[in-house]
């Protein structure tokens, strides 16, 4: 299509431009010569004839250089390491194995085939781990991990089997405070098996994730991930401890979902980073990215908690509104309807004000601009990959793609 639009815009041009450059030479006196001057004219239609060819050779390097940008954007995160993942997957699987039965069966809930997931953040971090495999400048300072360096991969595998198994045990804890009876559309452990269990068997998770990240000797990253399930408690005490200001505060919103979504995957990610030697400029890259793409992704969620179904979510649908949980739609829909923060005082146990609410939010612009916020968090993020030390590396270009195509991914996920 692009050829054919050239070559007729070529054809549709070249005779005027012809004209025009004949219209410039002065007309030949006959009486001084019985010729016409053809050489100069055969010389006009070669200079024509160099640009078509000039012309048509740009278009087949644009056409080249479209449709390998074109290959380049289609990238599969989760088929680039799918191998990887599902050899992550079954080490994950041993690894929640108990002694007493009935631990093991609700510590294995949520890694049983069918109910894993689409393991987001272990494929993040294997993007992550092979995105920054690239020469470390011998300026930089270096991290002992020569010794190391035959099961660097091995390792950093490890920091995505801790994150999964942190990430799963704060599940299960949270469905015990938000009394949830589903997840993953199934229902849920506490639902299932009791709160008590359910609390034991996240208990259990982290205390293998312990074991796992003192296995990799490494005290940075040990506080790294001791931090992130620190911010995990933090957060959601600042969610079940809120005053009337910090529920309607957006800053006070953006702190609290930073520690419970966003710090355990950029912590992890700059964990990758330290594991593989790379300077604090490259690991607060990695963590950026973490930390955008954590943000972009509750935002998402917390949009689809109106608009999706629970069938699409694997969970209730108005859930948090519902928990008296003020997310980032319903504090835009305030800025336009002040109204609003007399309802957020006075809580939505009752059906009315749930319903009130909701025609408020319908009427505003909150979940458009949530919408736009998550665009702009997935933006920073994209730009950390963008600033990564150049690689001419296929498979660290194609993990960086892969990474950027994540960002895209997270704001138009229906579920």
């Amino acid at each position: 299509m692009i050829f054919s639009k050239g070559l007729a815009q070529i054809s549709r041009n070249r005779f005027s431009r012809c004209r025009w450059l004949f219209s410039l030479r002065p007309i030949p006196q006959l009486h001084q010569s019985n010729h016409i001057h053809d050489p100069p004219k055969v010389l006009g239609c070669r200079v024509i004839h160099s640009w078509v060819s000039n012309a048509l050779s740009g278009i087949g390097q644009q056409i080249h250089q479209q449709s390998t940008a074109v290959a380049e954007e289609q990238v599969d995160p989760f088929s680039l390491v799918a191998d990887e993942l599902s050899l992550l997957t079954n080490r994950l699987r041993s690894m929640v194995v108990a002694e007493v039965p009935k631990l093991a069966s609700a510590a294995e809930y949520f890694f049983k085939l069918g109910v894993e997931g689409k393991r987001f953040r272990p494929t993040v971090l294997l993007l992550m781990a092979t995105a920054l495999n690239v020469q470390i400048p011998r300026s930089a300072p270096q991290v002992d991990v020569d010794s190391f360096s035959g099961d660097l991969r091995t390792r950093q595998q490890c920091i995505a089997e801790i994150t999964e198994m942190i990430h799963v045990a704060s599940l299960l804890h949270d469905d015990v405070l938000d009394d949830a009876d589903t997840r993953r559309g199934i229902g849920s452990l506490n639902f299932v098996m009791g709160n008590k269990l359910a609390v034991l068997a996240g208990d259990f998770l982290l205390s293998r994730a312990c074991v796992a990240l003192a296995s990799l000797k490494n005290t940075e990253v040990v506080c790294l991930l001791a931090t992130v399930v620190e911010h995990l408690v933090t957060g959601e005490t600042m969610q079940m401890t809120t005053s009337s200001d910090e529920r309607c505060s957006m800053e006070y919103y953006m702190q609290k979902t930073y520690y419970k979504t966003a710090s355990l995957i950029s912590n992890s990610c700059k964990a990758i980073a330290l594991l593989a030697g790379h300077s604090a400029e490259v690991s607060v890259l990695a963590f950026d990215y973490g930390k955008n793409l954590g943000l972009a992704f509750q935002l998402i969620d917390d949009v689809l908690d109106f608009t999706g179904t629970s069938a699409t979510l694997g969970k209730g649908s108005l859930s948090d509104i519902r928990h008296g949980i003020v997310t980032a739609p319903i504090l835009y829909a305030m800025e336009e309807f002040p109204q609003l923060r007399t309802l957020v005082d006075r809580g939505f146990d009752d059906p009315v004000n749930v319903e009130i609410a909701l025609d408020y939010l319908g009427k505003s612009r909150g979940i458009q601009r949530t919408r736009e916020l998550a665009r702009k968090h997935a933006s920073l993020a994209s730009a950390a990959i963008d600033s990564l030390p150049e690689s001419d590396d296929e498979e660290v270009q194609r993990s960086r793609r892969a990474l950027v195509e994540l960002t895209h991914r997270v704001i138009t996920r229906t579920k």
